[in-house]
């Protein structure tokens, strides 16, 4: 299964004592805020059924302490003005080198400003080592991602903290499965879950797999990427640089070349400058955040929600191959509620997200405002 959002099977690899090469992928950025309320913004409405109003977006930090560290989170909320008492969709970006709330954000202003039964509220948030949360120098693995989001969810502070079992979670890539993986042991409980491009393995793995000579390699890159001046010098040539998140993106996180824009591949490239920009992407890159390593794995996970919650899998015609495949494995399994599929490869959310919007709102009418 292709990697998570921005870098994937197109990815070049070979590492010996004195040499690595390999292309790969990434994005995103926008203006970081402190905690404050933005002017209120107004979107056009994409459906009949979408009330063209103002949508306050608030944006602020929450504090995670995970071991020794305590870690600024960066998250930003929507909601629509409403009577009624709103219920929470939480959506956990891709993660990929350049991963940030933003690629949720028309997303969570599509469905919120919808008028029905339910009056929805989104809150979007970056993970740790990552978008415009702070990027310590951490063993970044996917027990910890995993420990981040139940201590998100669960946390009494958290902003999407509640005293009702009303969460909802949409995930890209990566946090999808993270996310279900954290459901099966009952460290979370959501009340239904939307996995959208749903991926397990990292860029490297998925293509050359996990044998220990591979895993040496693996090894080996990753602590060149973390270490002193060569990691960044490293970083730098393979990631942060303009031509190769362009390449990436037209390559496999976006289906159509034409909507990558310079815009974006700006934006993009200035996540990559940020201070400890490269500590997350290390792992990744090399395996170390793919919460399963097996199909069969990764199909059990899902399996073991049957009859517990709604599974909505997202699924993309541009998908890279072996992402694509992994995503068609959960096509027609009894356990995924709902099975479709979108334009879009990586990142569809970004790419296309009327569509992507569409498709969750109708998973939401059919499990929620239908019987409300």
């Amino acid at each position: 299964m292709s990697v998570s959002i921005a870098m994937a099977s197109s990815a070049a690899f070979s590492v010996s004592s004195s040499c690595c090469t390999l292309p790969y992928k990434i994005y995103r950025s926008f203006q970081p805020h402190k905690a404050h309320f933005l002017k209120p913004i107004s979107v056009k409405a994409s459906s009949t059924s979408l009330e063209n109003q103002p949508i306050p977006l608030k944006t602020g930090n929450w504090q995670w302490k995970f071991k020794d560290n305590f870690i600024n989170i960066y998250y930003e909320e929507h909601e629509r003005e409403s009577p009624k008492p709103p219920k929470n969709i939480l959506m956990i970006p891709t993660i990929s080198d350049v991963s940030t709330v933003e690629e949720w954000r028309s997303v969570a202003i599509d469905i919120v400003q919808r008028v029905g039964k339910v009056n929805w509220r989104a809150t979007i948030v970056d993970w740790p080592g990552l978008g415009y949360s702070d990027r310590p120098k951490m063993n970044f693995n996917a027990d910890v991602m995993e420990k981040f989001v139940v201590d998100f969810i669960n946390a009494p502070d958290s902003p999407v903290s509640s005293s009702e079992n009303d969460l909802v979670i949409f995930g890209g890539g990566h946090a999808a499965t993270i996310t279900i993986r954290a459901t099966k042991k009952g460290l979370v409980k959501p009340t239904a879950i939307a996995a959208v491009a749903p991926t397990w393995a990292g860029p490297l793995p998925i293509v050359f797999g996990r044998d220990s000579s591979m895993e040496t390699r693996y090894g080996l890159l990753r602590e060149t990427l973390r270490a002193p001046g060569v990691g960044w010098m490293m970083y730098n040539v393979l990631v942060s640089n303009e031509k190769a998140i362009q390449s990436q993106y037209k390559s496999h996180v976006y289906a159509n070349p034409d909507n990558v824009t310079p815009g974006i591949v700006e934006s993009r490239y200035a996540l990559t400058k940020r201070k400890g920009a490269r500590y997350v992407p290390a792992a990744f890159l090399t395996g170390l955040l793919d919460p399963v390593h097996s199909r069969e794995e990764f199909l059990e996970l899902f399996a073991d929600l049957k009859g517990k919650i709604p599974v909505l899998v997202v699924s993309t015609k541009g998908s890279p191959k072996r992402s694509k495949a992994e995503m068609e494995a959960l096509n027609g399994a009894e356990w995924v509620s709902k099975f479709v599929e979108v334009p879009g490869a990586l990142l569809p959310q970004e790419e296309y997200p009327t569509r992507v919007a569409e498709e969750l709102y109708r998973f939401l009418l059919e499990n929620f405002e239908f019987s409300a």
